[in-house]
């Protein structure tokens, strides 16, 4: 069974998720990959403003490829998250609802969702190409010279996801581990 939410999100949606749970998105999602969450840690170090307010947000780790004619975006497949383990418990910590990559975080990060009532989903490895048609608008926000690294907003529709980590400390990939270790 699949559940279907709405960006941004709030506790309540946070807290109907649970790890393995296969989830649909709808609505505003923002992307970046390395250097975009640098710079946003960087502002918050300085305690400057952020290009964009973090409340309820959800984050793709993705850098996609440019658009061929008659298309919002180009391949849109996620990136390995742990990549940004450095800069998620700060900016779960401001606000950031929810984070879409790839491959395990780490006990820092899943200790922060846990704490902030956050989410961490799996997109498909390999389907960045499936994925971008689910991508229906998207603009660079801040940071444009760092061009597929740059901060967007993109609006999705029916996007898949599966839930990795869950705010109760659940693992879907420790689960996945137990289950044929035997």
């Amino acid at each position: 069974m699949e559940k279907r939410i709405k960006a941004p999100l709030t506790d309540e949606i946070v807290l109907s998720l649970h790890a393995g749970d296969k989830v649909i998105i709808d609505g505003p999602v923002l992307a970046a990959r390395d250097a975009a969450h640098a710079k946003l840690v960087e502002l918050l170090d300085k305690k400057e403003n952020l290009p964009v307010d973090l409340q309820g947000q959800i984050i793709y780790y993705v850098g996609p490829t440019p658009a061929r004619p008659g298309y919002v975006i180009g391949s849109a497949g996620p990136t390995t998250s742990s990549r940004m383990d450095k800069f998620a418990p700060l900016l779960i910590e401001r606000g950031l609802k929810g984070m879409i990559g790839k491959g395990f975080r780490s006990q820092a990060v899943k200790d922060a969702i846990m704490k902030y009532k956050a989410v961490y989903f799996a997109a498909t490895g390999g389907a960045g190409a499936l994925i971008s048609k689910r991508i229906i608008k998207q603009e660079i926000i801040a940071y444009e010279e760092l061009g597929p690294e740059a901060l967007r907003l993109m609006v999705v529709e029916n996007f898949p996801v599966y839930v990795v980590n869950d705010a109760y400390g659940e693992d879907l990939y420790i689960q996945g581990q137990q289950k044929y270790a035997r």
